[in-house]
């Protein structure tokens, strides 16, 4: 088990070693190529069977009403993933796989499952309502939960905790959703043409109101709950194994519980859909929302506490651990550094705090007896670049402390009729960076 000392080293050479000779398969460029061979496919095929199922006008049609959604989702992720932003390629590589991969898979294996069932029952209704609330869930939630799997196996670095799952989910159901909603979207206006209807009467009005304006959330909540087993999982020590193995799965199955309740509301009777909306998804998103938001506040009281070490060591200033625990000082310093300096200066105060946060959520789980073998290797890394973006940063920090922390109240004597000729002097406040009553 490795654990971290009471105090890190004093700034000078961090810890580091060799690195190893990758074999070619290994290489960064021939993973990259693979991995972007396989989505640029996977998005030709399901491009050409969209098209093909809704034809070219459908298509685009569906396309432009189905992109609706996706900037304000991916921004509310993003947005909860502020404390410690995981990489773009990663969101990029999610909603990829999603819209392409995912989407692939669960055409393919939908339809042949429920053509199969049609066949096996001779029941071709029978099959439908097998196959949206038994076959789909199980297909569509394994296929998102692949992309999550492969982020937690081998971007493991950048995925540390609920958020990491709850964001890398999200945005990959965002994904899935968004090629599924051209589909439902170009097929409705396929119907509507052959039927000569239009307006809010249509069947892509009713389509668009469903699936985009009332529950657009649908896909990223059941398949948060597969993140969210993979974060837990992720805070897990590399003893807890089968905590590790559990989790996941736990997590996979809850996704694909939720999802086959959501489709089966529509054989719930007349109003069967709107009582499960009403009654159960709108709470569960309620719940799954005050999770990831006091989650998040949870990691910026962790960044309070843990990073004081690294200021006794002299890497940090006094007041920096303060101003990395408050979302709006961190906002003030990028915008001081602009400002004054630049926007490459405000990119390098926030490559600052991002770096400085993975040191803290680093500390954090060696002191819980959580971290990986590669401890010391990996605080060298960050301790380096937290040190060569210092002259940049650290006044644009102290400056949000010093404007973001809360004035201490001054209680004055009871005044009987006479007073000194100077009264006491205020107490000094105590530093920022040391006031445990910050929220």
């Amino acid at each position: 088990m490795v654990t971290s000392t009471p105090y890190p080293t004093h700034p000078g050479v961090p810890p580091g070693g060799p690195l190893r000779h990758a074999h070619w398969w290994q290489r960064r460029w021939v993973r990259y190529g693979a991995l972007i061979t396989l989505l640029a496919l996977s998005g030709l095929v399901i491009l050409a069977l969209v098209r093909e199922q809704t034809g070219t006008e459908g298509f685009l049609v569906g396309l432009g009403l189905a992109v609706l959604p996706v900037p304000l989702l991916v921004a509310a992720f993003r947005w909860l993933d502020r404390v410690e932003p995981g990489p773009w390629r990663n969101l990029l590589f999610a909603f990829s796989w999603g819209a392409c991969a995912a989407a692939l898979i669960a055409i393919v294996a939908n339809s042949f499952a429920t053509r199969w069932i049609a066949t096996a029952t001779a029941d071709p209704a029978g099959a439908d309502t097998w196959g949206a609330t038994v076959i789909a869930p199980v297909v569509e939630e394994s296929a998102k939960a692949a992309a999550i799997l492969l982020l937690f196996l081998f971007r493991r670095r950048e995925f540390t905790g609920i958020l990491d799952g709850v964001v890398i989910a999200g945005v990959t159901a965002t994904g899935f959703a968004f090629t599924e909603n051209i589909l439902y979207l170009g097929t409705a206006f396929g119907t509507d043409q052959l039927a000569g209807h239009s307006g809010i009467a249509s069947v892509t009005a009713a389509t668009f109101f469903v699936r985009v304006v009332m529950s657009p959330f649908a896909h990223p909540l059941f398949t948060v709950l597969t993140g969210i087993g993979f974060g837990v999982a992720a805070l897990a020590g590399e003893r807890q194994r089968l905590r590790r193995a559990l989790l996941p799965p736990a997590g996979l199955l809850l996704a694909m519980g939720m999802h086959a309740f959501w489709n089966g509301s529509a054989t719930f009777g007349d109003y069967g859909f709107f009582a499960v909306y009403g009654g159960f998804m709108v709470p569960a998103f309620g719940l799954l929302t005050w999770l990831v938001i006091w989650t998040r506040q949870r990691e910026l009281r962790t960044v309070r506490e843990e990073l004081p070490a690294y200021v006794v060591a002299g890497w940090l200033a006094p007041a920096e651990p303060f101003a990395l625990g408050s979302m709006r000082a961190r906002r003030l310093a990028r915008e001081y550094a602009g400002h004054h300096l630049g926007r490459p200066a405000a990119r390098t105060v926030a490559q600052y705090e991002a770096y400085a946060t993975s040191l803290a959520f680093l500390r954090h789980r060696a002191r819980r007896g959580r971290a990986r073998a590669d401890f010391a290797l990996r605080e060298g890394e960050l301790l380096r670049e937290l040190w060569h973006r210092r002259e940049t940063a650290r006044p644009a920090l102290e400056y949000a402390a010093r404007v973001t922390a809360p004035p201490v109240p001054v209680t004055m004597p009871p005044v009987y009729g006479w007073a000194p000729a100077h009264g006491p002097s205020a107490p000094h406040p105590a530093h920022p960076a040391y006031n445990p009553y910050r929220s």
